[in-house]
């Protein structure tokens, strides 16, 4: 998506990158192969309550994945998709099923010129800020919901005439299961939960690298659209700019771009019963007053402008910085890749974006690549949050701290770091997410306009090769979350686990694994509880 409202920062530096004369960071070449390894799993596990000892239980876990990936002259796709069936042996805990899940793919339908992407995520995402903070997601555990989302669309890129040509559409649709917040601190009342949405992506753009004229430059236009089921709320973006590129020397260049935008933001109100309080459906949710008028939530539209530098001092080595006014305020955004080799890689971007929760989604999973790797919870199974793979990583932390159903301004800075060497395999994921909601102040969600949440996130994997037949994976994350209600405590979520894997005979593999998670909130419930594993599993 060439539009800076929605992709990241990272493609919008690959975008400008020819038009200085310089090729992207390199990428090691990989050789073409075709894996597809599906394996089932059974699992005995074992979690206490360290803050109640009399709390124990213990269920088995059933699962079925697949682990592939794809390399070929015109294609490329990684997936990563499990199934659990979870049986608890306590009467008052019922059984559980989850998917959880990782996909990206590209295909070349008309080399150079015409390629289809698409990927999708199954995973779980926090209901409320203001709640629990869950991490080993067994038993009853309120505030965790099971959220779907997926994306598809084509792109085209060609030369016409010494002028660069791209264009690309991405449709996209986001799914959240549950609105069961749990119990929330005293005095706080539940806030509306994301449902579903259908988004729409589109972009074109045309432009000539610096050669036939001093300077580089590219003019372009783009459409975005999200229509969530819940309050019928609707999200329409549209904006042209041109910008333009500058060298200065051999390794550094002046950018700036200028264009217009217009974003709105809009929703309907509740059905009200007698007493004009809005009415809640059977699943928790807020029933739309299909018959009410649009409620304006946001509306900004003007001129829209930023200016910066790009120096790309070697191949292996970039960084953009800009500034510039949009949304109505000044706006700060930028990017650094660092890959001195192919074993090790550093990205850093700063983000500032208008979005709703689905299109925040997609846009996140469209700047995943293809290769990577999804480490899970050896406890649980489910995906830790980030994904790493030779070129970077990428964390969906931004987005999944809460399935908040109301657009926002999101802003933020993310970094990841990978290292694979010698039997090793490290990766770091370290993040600030800040939103600022929208809603109407005549509608149902009056009390979210303007509130202001705040996430501090950091992801540490790291594995070791023990031998031929073993390796060991060990997991350390932490969160810190502030929903921005008064009166609602900050949440802190810490927690460790590590796992080892022993080949017993070809395609055969045990697993033992341990883990300590907490969560705390002052002046509410907090926990402490330690996991245990024994398992095996078989790849086909």
């Amino acid at each position: 998506m060439a539009s800076p409202t929605t992709v990241s920062i990272l493609k919008i530096s690959a975008a400008i990158l020819p038009l200085l004369g310089l090729a992207a960071p390199a990428v090691e070449a990989r050789e073409r192969k075709a894996e597809v390894a599906p394996y089932i799993e059974i699992q005995q596990i074992l979690v206490a309550d360290l803050k109640d000892g009399s709390d124990v239980l213990t269920y088995t876990s059933v699962a079925a994945g697949v682990d592939s990936s794809i390399y070929t002259r015109n294609a490329e796709a990684q997936v990563n998709v499990r199934y659990e069936r979870r049986f608890s042996y306590e009467n008052n805990v019922g059984d559980d099923d989850i998917v959880t899940g990782l996909a990206r793919g590209a295909i070349q339908v008309v080399p150079n010129l015409l390629s289809l992407e698409a990927g999708g995520i199954a995973t779980r995402s926090r209901v409320d800020l203001r709640g629990e903070a869950p991490s080993n997601t067994v038993g009853n555990i309120d505030n965790v919901t099971q959220v779907y989302s997926v994306y598809a669309g084509p792109n085209l890129s060609t030369q016409v005439g010494g002028l660069d040509v791209n264009a690309n559409y991405r449709v996209g649709y986001t799914k959240v299961e549950s609105e069961d917040t749990g119990v929330l601190p005293p005095g706080q009342l539940p806030i509306d939960v994301f449902d579903d949405s259908i988004s729409h992506s589109a972009s074109a753009s045309i432009g000539q690298q610096p050669g036939d004229l001093p300077f580089g430059w590219s003019v372009g236009g783009g459409w975005e659209r999200e229509d969530a089921s819940q309050l019928d709320q609707r999200y329409e973006g549209k904006y042209v700019r041109a910008d333009v590129t500058v060298p200065v020397s051999a390794t550094l260049a002046v950018v700036g771009g200028v264009g217009y935008e217009d974003i709105e933001i809009s929703e309907r109100d509740a059905v009200r019963d007698i007493n004009g309080d809005p009415v809640i459906d059977n699943d928790g949710r807020l029933v739309t007053d299909k018959t009410s008028p649009r409620l304006l939530s946001y509306d900004q539209d003007g001129i829209i402008w930023d200016a910066g530098v790009m120096w790309r001092p070697s191949r292996r080595t970039s960084l953009e910085a800009r500034v510039g006014q949009r949304y109505g305020s000044e706006t700060y955004f930028g990017s650094f890749a660092y890959q001195p080799n192919q074993n090790t890689a550093l990205n850093i971007s700063v983000y500032d974006t208008v979005s709703g929760f689905g299109n925040l989604l997609n846009d996140n999973l469209a700047n995943l690549g293809t290769s990577f790797t999804s480490s899970r919870n050896p406890l649980s199974g489910e995906l830790n949050g980030c994904a790493f793979g030779q070129g970077g990583g990428l964390c969906f932390n931004d987005v999944l701290q809460s399935a908040s159903s109301s657009a926002f301004r999101a802003r933020g800075v993310n970094g990841q770091y990978t290292y694979n060497h010698r039997g090793w395999e490290a990766g770091l994921g370290v993040g600030y997410a800040r939103r600022r909601f929208f809603a109407s102040q005549l509608g149902a969600v009056a009390v979210v306009d303007g509130l202001v949440d705040e996430n501090y996130y950091a992801n540490l994997s790291l594995g070791r090769e023990l031998d031929a037949y073993s390796r060991i994976d060990t997991n350390v994350y932490a969160n810190l979350l502030d929903s921005g209600f008064a009166g609602a405590p900050n949440v802190l979520g810490i927690g460790a686990n590590a796992a080892y894997y022993r080949q017993i005979f070809p395609g055969l593999q045990g697993t033992a694994a341990v883990g300590l998670d907490s969560y705390e909130q002052a002046g509410f419930d907090s926990e402490l509880t330690a996991s245990a594993l024994l398992g095996l599993r078989y790849d086909f």
